[in-house]
């Protein structure tokens, strides 16, 4: 059957209100500022695995410069929460960005001084995981900071859009870059487009941006107690607890399936960085018609439904792409992953950042990202080891498998919650 008039009037209007959130003032350059950023993050996401790749590195090193991008978020997240809740964001942005803008230069330096080794790229990656554990809470509350309570669902669906519209851009960037000029021309265009991110973010955010300002005498010392209060307070909860395990698994067994990409096209389909940048993009173009689907769902659906039904279609998809027989597979199975982990993540932070209580949400946005940015750390590390013993291939038809298992499980628990005696 198809809509009724209501059902479509709603849509349209909910399509109206997010067009109208993206012409206003500040959010509208902020959304613009974060594509140009983000196209500029993966055109250097192409080009470094196949650097690295051109330079020998084995699957495992792969793996490990996923883990060195991503492991700091499991040490360093929730102190970034607690920045992002108690400090300067604008600072906290401003200079962690400045400091991460080094890390494209000196890889750009060393590429066209042909001193450039993995272990050096290896090492711009830990450094840029660093100052992403400590600034992203921050970058993350800048939505909900900027626009309603009512509106933070679909400010956070337009962000999204834009992220995986920079998805489709970037690596279209860099398999001109890389085709045209070598890795080099990827690092720079990445390094450029920090400033204007930097320039709006410092006009975007008041001076001493806080959500709510703490009174001298409330203030409490940067202790363990006051890490992991916010955790304590997310776990009691079972919505927001099985939200983050549901990105938590997508990240660490699923997303591997990005990460090892360039093997599956390089040594599986023996093809080249052009049809790499084709599959890449095409899981962005996937994020940006889930992104885009998402602009249309009215406020009051269930989150916690979307989310776990789309992570459950993403590990299926992550299973087929490990079996395919034909590379020409791999971007029809890419816009479909990138759909679905868009749609399943987008719900999940939505729900967070909607229900968390106002005084730990930069704590909740560091959970989620403690579990996004951690759970693709591990999940590199771990499927690097597995695609060193068994390929590739089987590699990821096991992660598939077992992320099938895991969410089949948290779905289970996020909509059926035991009753409790």
């Amino acid at each position: 059957m198809g809509m009724t008039g209501a059902a479509k009037s709603s849509r349209a209007n909910t399509l109206r209100q997010s067009l109208y959130l993206l012409a206003t003032r500040r959010f509208g350059t902020f959304w613009f500022a974060s594509l140009l950023s983000n196209i500029g993050t993966w055109a250097q996401q192409v080009a470094q695995p196949w650097l690295l790749l051109s330079l020998g590195a084995s699957p495992f090193v792969l793996g490990l410069d996923a883990f060195a991008m991503g492991a700091p978020a499991l040490l360093l997240t929730l102190v970034g929460g607690v920045l992002a809740d108690r400090a300067d964001r604008r600072r906290i942005i401003a200079g962690f960005q400045a400091a991460q803008m080094l890390c494209p230069l000196l890889i750009m330096a060393l590429i066209l001084t042909g001193k450039v080794q993995p272990w050096m790229v290896v090492l711009t990656s830990l450094v840029v995981g660093v100052t992403d554990a400590l600034s992203m809470p921050s970058f993350q509350s800048i939505v909900p900071s900027i626009v309603e309570r009512s509106q933070i669902p679909t400010g956070i669906a337009l962000n999204s859009t834009q992220f995986n519209l920079s998805r489709i851009l970037g690596p279209a960037v860099a398999g001109v870059l890389m085709a045209g000029i070598g890795a080099a021309g990827a690092y720079a265009v990445n390094a450029a487009s920090y400033v204007p991110f930097i320039l709006v973010a410092l006009w975007i955010l008041p001076a001493r941006a806080r959500v709510t300002p703490l009174p001298a005498d409330e203030v409490q010392p940067m202790d363990s107690h006051t890490l992991f209060a916010g955790v304590r307070e997310v776990a009691r909860e079972p919505a927001l607890r099985n939200a983050l395990l549901t990105v938590l698994v997508t990240s660490s067994m699923c997303v591997p399936l990005i990460t090892f990409c360039p093997l599956l096209v390089k040594q599986v389909f023996q093809e080249e960085i052009g049809h790499f940048s084709l599959v890449i993009g095409a899981f962005g173009a996937g994020g940006l018609l889930g992104a885009t689907a998402l602009l249309a769902v009215a406020p009051g659906r269930d989150s916690r439904s979307i989310s776990s039904a789309f992570a459950l279609v993403f590990a299926l998809l992550v299973a087929l792409a490990a079996v395919a027989p034909w590379f020409w597979a791999l971007p029809v199975l890419f816009v479909l992953c990138g759909a679905a982990m868009t749609i399943s993540n987008a719900s999940a932070n939505s729900l967070l950042q909607s229900v968390a209580p106002e005084r730990i949400r930069g704590q909740s946005v560091s959970l989620y990202m403690l579990a996004m940015r951690g759970g693709v750390a591990l999940g590199g590390l771990t499927t690097g080891v597995t695609i060193s013993l068994i390929g590739v291939g089987r590699a990821l038809l096991l992660n598939g498998v077992l992320a099938l298992l895991a969410h089949f499980a948290l779905r289970r628990a996020w909509l059926h919650p035991a009753k409790k005696t």
